[in-house]
């Protein structure tokens, strides 16, 4: 029998990974009904009440590869939200939904146990902090005939993955099929990533400072018009691999010069302060050590042949910055 060498397999240039190292497990959840707050209205930054769609539910109008921003709704999920709402006896009651979002990985694939659509096959695609779904990417067909509380179980792999010979580079929720499927290329001491926004670690908002990046994802704030036509940000897409410039998110999130983070936008844009589209983390490192590139098309659609990309264009957020503005000219 022919043995596979340790971990280099994909496109030329793929660094070695741990494979042999990783553990397969099963964890599942149910589609997650869309939830409710006790007041309909969300404050805007601008200070303006809107009832709008958020998280949860099945998302039938918008995936992986749509906009993000400047949509009718607020933290919204594309695809298929899912959450476990087994309790258990031991631990926290919600241990089992904890373990689902920590073990599953971007890149893992998902199959419905039961229902309509029971066999079909989707694409684990990130993680929403707070509200503590894992997304999932299913066609358009499915997710017409998929229904609130169908389960669906997860092979995860990945959870502890490592490049090997570059140890300052730590990777968080990637199964080894997405780094196969990138385009991350090690070029001598540094690992070169596609991402196609590279955004300031200081307009980064929710999210930051939690002890963990393992699970949930933190924001990106829109509500500066003039830095966002900056790094182009109205541009972003569901499923965009993107850079944070100097993040360090190894043990947390957090401002530090000289660090990059690159992720995934898991949900959608958001009118509420220090709130908007949500980056997932995936790798993070020194950037002589990880080198973010642009591609236009470094996004999951993309990378996993699941549907064409629409050429990028800009959109506005709801928040009406332009009213802003006068407003604060009047007020000085």
């Amino acid at each position: 029998m022919r043995v596979r060498k340790a971990g280099r397999t994909g496109r030329p240039g793929t660094p070695a990974m741990n494979l042999r190292d990783l553990v397969m497990i099963t964890v599942s959840g149910q589609i997650a009904h869309p939830i409710g707050r006790a007041s309909p209205y969300r404050i805007g930054h601008d200070g303006v009440p809107r009832v709008l769609p958020g998280s949860g539910g099945i998302v039938i109008s918008h995936r992986i590869g749509d906009r993000c921003v400047g949509l009718a709704g607020d933290h919204v999920e594309p695809g298929v939200s899912l959450h476990n709402n087994k309790r258990e006896i031991v631990g926290k009651k919600n241990a089992p939904n904890l373990a689902l979002i920590t073990y599953a990985c971007v890149g893992n694939t998902a199959e419905v146990m039961n229902g309509p659509c029971k066999g079909k096959k989707g694409l684990v695609t990130g993680k929403h902090g707070g509200v503590a779904h894992l997304m999932i990417d299913f066609p358009t067909s499915v997710l017409r005939r998929l229904r609130i509380g169908d389960g669906i179980q997860i092979n995860a792999h990945g959870l502890g993955l490592r490049f090997i010979g570059h140890p300052r580079v730590s990777v968080f929720s990637c199964a080894p099929g997405l780094i196969r499927r990138w385009g991350i290329r090690s070029v001598r001491q540094r690992i070169e990533v596609p991402v196609t926004h590279r955004i300031p670690a200081s307009i980064m908002g929710s999210g930051i400072g939690k002890s963990s990046a393992v699970r949930g994802d933190f924001d990106i704030q829109l509500f500066d018009p003039d830095i966002r036509r900056r790094y182009k940000l109205g541009s972003l897409r569901f499923g965009d691999f993107v850079a944070i410039l100097h993040s360090d998110t190894r043990f947390g999130r957090a401002y530090r010069r000289g660090m990059v983070t690159i992720g995934v936008i898991v949900h959608s844009d958001s009118t509420v302060s220090g709130h908007g589209p949500g980056v997932m983390t995936l790798l993070t490192g020194p950037l002589p050590f990880l080198r973010p590139v642009r591609d236009r098309n470094a996004n999951l659609a993309a990378i996993y042949r699941i549907r064409s990309l629409l050429p990028a264009r800009a959109y506005r957020p709801l928040v009406r910055t332009k009213m802003m503005r006068k407003q604060m000219r009047y007020d000085i």
